[in-house]
């Protein structure tokens, strides 16, 4: 006596789909997002969003090891022409989140 094969849809409860004229609950509006909130970026995220760029252009060598101002340098000396606002940067800020590279926080 052979049992009858057993389907996949045998191991779980059937669902019953909600009726297509049903009406749902209407959730009230959110306010509409201030100025601030919309994606103003103040000038501090900008340039640190500048800084995150320049550490991931590998067009002007390898940034673990080394602060962003050394690795500018080396990229001057080597004739790979790296932005002069970096620089401008890197000199007018003195906080290490400006002057360490993106990847300072990772051991070599």
């Amino acid at each position: 006596m052979t049992t009858k094969p057993r389907l996949i849809t045998d191991s779980f409860k059937v669902v019953k789909k909600a009726k297509r004229g049903a009406r749902k609950a209407k959730r009230p509006l959110s306010p509409p997002p201030t100025h601030q909130e919309a994606g103003a970026v103040t000038l501090q995220e900008e340039e640190l969003r500048t800084l995150r760029h320049f550490d991931l252009d590998w067009r002007f060598g390898p940034c673990t090891g080394i602060s962003r101002l050394h690795r500018w340098e080396r990229a001057e000396l080597h004739g790979l022409d790296p932005p002069e606002e970096i620089r401008e940067l890197l000199q007018t800020h003195t906080d290490p989140e400006y002057s360490l590279s993106l990847w300072r926080d990772y051991p070599l």
